[in-house]
This record gives C-alpha cells, sequence and structure tokens, in this order.
C-alpha cells in the first residue's frame, strides 16, 4: 500500500520576516507564525503520525499545532511522543533539517540565494551540500516504507527537504528547484510507493 505525505513547512519565524537564512540555526516563530502554526493543527488534524525537523522552529510549529509532547522513539533520526492537544504522535527526526550553510548560517537570504547551484554537491563552508539532503530525505522514505504503508504522514520540515522530496518524488532537477522562488501553500501531497 502507497503512503501519502503530506509535506508542510515550519511555521514563519522571526528570520523569515527580515530576511535572514537560519539553516541549523534555532529560530523563532513570529507573533504570524504562531498563529499559522494554530491554523497547520486544524488543517491537519486526520494525519496519522507527524514528522518533524529537530531543529527548534519545526519543533515550535507542531507544539502550538498540535500540543507536542516529547519522549519516546522517532525512528532513527531522534525522539517524539504523543501530542496533548490532538493527540498526534510527534516524531523529531534530524534528517529532516535544513541544509546547513555553515558559516552563511544567519546570513541575508539574498546572498544564501544567489550561491544556492553552487552547493548541489559541494558542501556550504563549514556545512552540507544540497545532495546531503536529498540523501538524508531519501532514508527517511525509506523508514517510513517499513512502518507507515497505507497511512497518512504530515512532516513538518524546510524548503531543502522540500526540494528533495520533489527531486525523490517527482524527478525534479535539484537545478530547478534551487533556483525556484518560494511560494508559500498549505501543504504539498506526495505518494510514497
Amino acid at each position: 500500500m502507497a503512503i501519502k505525505v503530506v509535506y508542510e513547512t515550519h511555521s514563519i519565524t522571526v528570520d523569515n520576516e527580515i530576511g535572514v537564512a537560519t539553516g541549523w540555526l534555532p529560530g523563532e516563530l513570529s507573533e504570524r507564525g504562531r498563529e499559522l502554526a494554530a491554523e497547520l493543527g486544524v488543517r491537519r488534524r486526520g494525519v496519522d503520525v507527524v514528522y518533524c525537523s529537530d531543529l527548534r522552529r519545526a519543533v515550535e510549529t507542531v507544539e502550538v499545532a498540535f500540543g507536542g509532547g516529547k519522549g519516546g522513539k522517532g525512528g532513527k533520526g531522534g525522539k517524539g511522543g504523543k501530542g496533548g492537544k490532538g493527540g498526534k504522535e510527534v516524531r523529531l527526526d534530524a534528517r529532516l533539517r535544513e541544509c546547513d550553510y555553515g558559516s552563511y548560517s544567519g546570513r541575508p537570504v539574498s546572498e544564501v540565494a544567489a550561491l544556492r547551484r553552487r552547493h548541489i554537491d559541494t558542501p556550504w563552508p563549514g556545512g552540507q551540500s544540497y545532495r546531503q539532503v536529498v540523501a538524508a530525505t531519501a532514508a527517511f522514505l525509506d523508514d517510513l516504507r517499513e512502518e507507515w504503508q497505507g497511512a497518512t504522514v504530515l512532516v513538518v520540515s524546510h524548503s531543502a527537504n522540500r526540494w528533495a522530496l520533489q527531486h525523490l518524488l517527482d524527478g525534479t532537477p535539484l537545478e530547478d528547484l534551487v533556483d525556484a522562488p518560494f511560494e508559500w501553500r498549505p501543504g504539498w501531497e506526495y505518494v510514497v510507493a
């Protein structure tokens, strides 16, 4: 049976609002981001399980959306537990982290965006490449196939992980994805066979 993967970006952060590329820095939701996270919880209350990046802004999104608890094993990449409000099982997974921009973390988005194509296969100085994010996402999908056949899985993560999903599941070249402008929408849906 196939798995329905619903991907949502973490909610809007203070860094997003001021144009900073957070990378592996924690980040925190803005006031508007908290409102949107609450809407996500209503919109996605019918999922079977929630997987989330372990970076603070993604965790905060899930906590606001589902009242996320902590504890228990969350797959090979992290920990999780039953959420309070909404009762969703939440699993944190380090493989769902944003691309590590290394020394470019915390720099202006415009500066990072101009260099993305250079780092598809070559890691950011002190960080990782987008191809490494794809490999981590592929391993994550392999684990989903083992455990969640026939289920609907919500993934709350970052832009690099959405690109990885589009590349792995739709065949879109990374070169096209890293140069495309980001357009927010209330989720993307994929079928994982």
